[in-house]
C-alpha cells in the first residue's frame, strides 16, 4: 500500500514544479522508515535507561555555562526596534500595494521564511534577539519620551499569561485554517491590525503587556531559554532553563501549546486527518472547505496534549508524594527542546524552497542576474533520503536534551536518583511515545 501511495503521489509530482513536496514525500514512503521511527524510539528509551547509570550531578555538571564576553549593552535594543518597525511598516506597504502574487511580494517571503522559519530558529538555537529585533518596545519608549507620560493603566495580574495564549492560538489559527495567509493584501491587513492592538497595549500597560498578552513575545522569549548564548555566557542547548526560575503555570501551559500547535500543523497536512474529516487528499477541494474542522482540530490536539503531559507528571509526583502543581511548573519548560526540534524540522522542506525565493527577490531588487529557484533536491532518492534523516535527527536529538533537562530538574528539586528517576518516568514514556509520533509524522504521506 506504501508502494502504491507513493507511485500516486510521484505521478501527481510530474504536473509541474509545484508539486515537487508531494514528489519528495513520494521517497520518503519509499524509505524504511518504519526502521528509522523504532531506532528514533530507541535512542530516547535508552537515554532513560542512560540516566540510570550516571553519578548525581554529571547531567547538571554538563549544563553548566561557560562565561565568554560582556554581553551587548541593552541601549542598543530601543534603536534596532525602531529600525525592525520601520521595516515592518515598509513591508506592510508592499504587501498592499505590490504584487499580488505571494512568491513575488516580498511581505509573505520575508514574514513566513526570514520571521516564522528563521528568525524563529536563530532565536531558539543562537540566542534572545528577539529583544533587538521586536518591533515594538522602541516605538514605545519613543512615544513615552514625546509625551512626557508613563503608561497610564496597570496590567491586571489576575489575566496572567490568558491574553497571550488566546493571541498565540489566534496566530496559529491564522497559520492554518486561514484560507490564504499567504496573500500579499490579506497578511499585511493581518499584520497591521496585530502590530496597531499590541502597541495600543503597551501603550496603554507597559512593557509587561508584552510579557503576558502578546504572544509572538512570549513565544520567542520561550524559544530564547533554549539558546546557546545569553547574558555573556554559552551551554548546552537548554542550559538557560536550570539557571532560571520556576516558570508560572500559565507560561508552561504556553510552551505546551507550542508543542501542540506545532505538531497539529504536521498533523492537519497527513492523509490519515483527510480521513478523519472524509475527504480524499488527492482531490483537496481547498482550504476554505475545512476551516471549522482544522480550527477544533487545532484546539482538540492541544487540549489532548495538555492533558496527557498533566497526567503524565501527576502520576510522577503522586508517586514520590509531591504536588502536581509545583510540578507541572518545574517540568513544562522540558517540552521547549521537542517544540523546537519539531518546529525546525517541519519547515525545513519550506526553508530549502522559500530561502531561493527570498534570493530570488533581493537578485531583482538590486538587478543582479535572474536567481533561479530549484526544487531538483525533492526529485532525487539521496537527497530526500539525507533531508528526511536530518528531520528525523533533529527530533530525536529534541527529545533527548529534553531527557537530560527533566532529570537534571527533577535531581534539583527532589534531591537524590531515586526520586528523581521515579518522578519523571511517567514523563519519560511521554517523551518516547512523542517521539514516535513524531516521526511517524515525518513519514506520513501529505495531501497539502
Amino acid at each position: 500500500m506504501r508502494i502504491i501511495t507513493a507511485t500516486f503521489l510521484m505521478l501527481m509530482a510530474l504536473a509541474g514544479g509545484a508539486l515537487a513536496h508531494a514528489s519528495e514525500q513520494g521517497f520518503v514512503l519509499l524509505l524504511p522508515t518504519d526502521i528509522y521511527i523504532m531506532a528514533g524510539g530507541a535512542t530516547v528509551a535508552l537515554t532513560v535507561i542512560m540516566l540510570t547509570l550516571l553519578p548525581e550531578g554529571a547531567v547538571a555538571a554538563l549544563y553548566r555555562p561557560l562565561p565568554l564576553i560582556r554581553p551587548f549593552p541593552t541601549r542598543l535594543c530601543h534603536l534596532t526596534s525602531c529600525l525592525a518597525a520601520v521595516f515592518l511598516g515598509a513591508l506592510i506597504w508592499i504587501g498592499f500595494t505590490g504584487p499580488h502574487d505571494p512568491l513575488r511580494n516580498p511581505l509573505p517571503v520575508m514574514f513566513w521564511t526570514l520571521f516564522w522559519i528563521a528568525l524563529v530558529g536563530l532565536q531558539g538555537l543562537i540566542g534572545n534577539h528577539w529583544r533587538y529585533s521586536n518591533p515594538w518596545t522602541g516605538p514605545a519608549m519613543l512615544l513615552a519620551r514625546l509625551s512626557g507620560r508613563r503608561a497610564p493603566l496597570r496590567y491586571p495580574g489576575a489575566l496572567g499569561y490568558m491574553p497571550g495564549i488566546l493571541s498565540f492560538l489566534g496566530f496559529a489559527g491564522f497559520l492554518m485554517a486561514d484560507i490564504a495567509p499567504s496573500d500579499p493584501p490579506r497578511l499585511a491587513a493581518v499584520l497591521a491590525i496585530y502590530w496597531s492592538v499590541t502597541m495600543g497595549g503597551v501603550v496603554l500597560f507597559g512593557p509587561r503587556w508584552l510579557i503576558r498578552a502578546e504572544g509572538i513575545t512570549i513565544f520567542m522569549r520561550a524559544y530564547g531559554r533554549m539558546s546557546v548564548f545569553a547574558r555573556g555566557h554559552a551551554g548546552l542547548p537548554g542550559w538557560q532553563i536550570l539557571a532560571r526560575p520556576v516558570a508560572p503555570v500559565g507560561f508552561g501551559v504556553f510552551i505546551l501549546l507550542m508543542l501542540g500547535s506545532g505538531s497539529f500543523d504536521g498533523l492537519n497536512e497527513t492523509f490519515w486527518w483527510f480521513g478523519v474529516l472524509g475527504l480524499n487528499p488527492l482531490e483537496f477541494p481547498g482550504r476554505s472547505v475545512v476551516i471549522p474542522q482544522n480550527l477544533m482540530g487545532l484546539v482538540v490536539a492541544n487540549l489532548a496534549l495538555i492533558a496527557g503531559f498533566t497526567a503524565c507528571i501527576w502520576l510522577g509526583a503522586r508517586i514520590i508524594g509531591a504536588k502536581l502543581r509545583p510540578a507541572f511548573c518545574l517540568f513544562a519548560p522540558t517540552i521547549l527542546p521537542i517544540a523546537l526540534a519539531y518546529h525546525l524540522a517541519h519547515y525545513l522542506t519550506s526553508a530549502l524552497v522559500g530561502g531561493q525565493y527570498a534570493l530570488k527577490l533581493v537578485y531583482e531588487y538590486l538587478g543582479l542576474a535572474d536567481f533561479h529557484v530549484t526544487t531538483g533536491f525533492f526529485n532525487t532518492p539521496q537527497t530526500v533520503k539525507l533531508i528526511w534523516l536530518s528531520q528525523a535527527g533533529v527530533v530525536v536529538a529534541g527529545h533527548v536534551i529534553a531527557i537530560l533537562l527533566a532529570h537534571a530538574l527533577a535531581l534539583r528539586a527532589y534531591g537524590n536518583s531515586r526520586h528523581a528517576l521515579l518522578s519523571q518516568a511517567p514523563l519519560a514514556l511521554f517523551m518516547v511515545g512523542y517521539t514516535i509520533f513524531g516521526l511517524w509524522l515525518l513519514a506520513s504521506p501529505r495531501g497539502l
